[in-house]
Formats: C-alpha cells, sequence, structure tokens
C-alpha cells in the first residue's frame, strides 16, 4: 500500500508560478512512475506530466515548455513546477504512482487532489 500526500496549491494570478509536491510514503518500488493528472470541473481527468525511475519524462502538449516534473527518489518525493500558469490551468491536481512489483504485477495509487486556481 502506498499513501500520497500532495501540498503546494492555491490562488495564482495569470502569469504566476506555483510548486506542488507529493511524498509517498508504505511499500514503493524500485520501478516506477510519479506525476501529475488534473481534472478541471465538467472535464475528463488527463495527463499533465510523469517522470519514471530513470528520469523520464513525457508532458500533456497544453504544459510543455511551462510546466517541469521533476524527482527527489531518496525522498520518494514528485515536484511539478509549474510557471506562466494560465486560467486554462485551474483545476485539482492529482498526484499518481504506477509501481511494478517485483513479480510482475503493478499497482496504482492517487493522492487526494489539490486545487490550483489561476484568475485575476
Amino acid at each position: 500500500q502506498v499513501q500520497l500526500v500532495e501540498s503546494g496549491g492555491g490562488l495564482v494570478k495569470p502569469g504566476g508560478s506555483l510548486r506542488l509536491s507529493c511524498a509517498a510514503s508504505g511499500i514503493i518500488f524500485s520501478i516506477n512512475a510519479m506525476g501529475w493528472y488534473r481534472q478541471a470541473p465538467g472535464k475528463q481527468r488527463e495527463l499533465v506530466a510523469v517522470i519514471s525511475s530513470g528520469g523520464y519524462t513525457n508532458y500533456a502538449d497544453s504544459v510543455k515548455g511551462r510546466f517541469m516534473v521533476s524527482r527527489d527518489n531518496a525522498k520518494n518525493t514528485v515536484y511539478l513546477q509549474m510557471n506562466s500558469l494560465k486560467p486554462a490551468d485551474t483545476a485539482i491536481y492529482y498526484c499518481y504512482t504506477h509501481n511494478v512489483a517485483p513479480t510482475g504485477m503493478s499497482y496504482d495509487y492517487w493522492g487526494q487532489g489539490t486545487q490550483v486556481t489561476v484568475s485575476s
């Protein structure tokens, strides 16, 4: 079982920046991916950014060049630096981890979500 605790959301003006953090605890396998999804009102949850245990990253087209995902493996923590924020980035942001056990079984876990609001 893995627990994910997010922090760093809030209200920011357009063009501003925020940094989200997500700390994982529990049974964490060495092969894993961590990242962020978001869900805006009336819309489906969508991938924002993900980073593998080896450091490979993937971003949604809408955030490329503005957001950066990183991780500290020693702390089992993933970060999302969000710059040049737009009102369209307003959403609940969910931390996510995909863990692969030595048996080959995979397990997905989600955080409780943190609200990001971009408004003047």
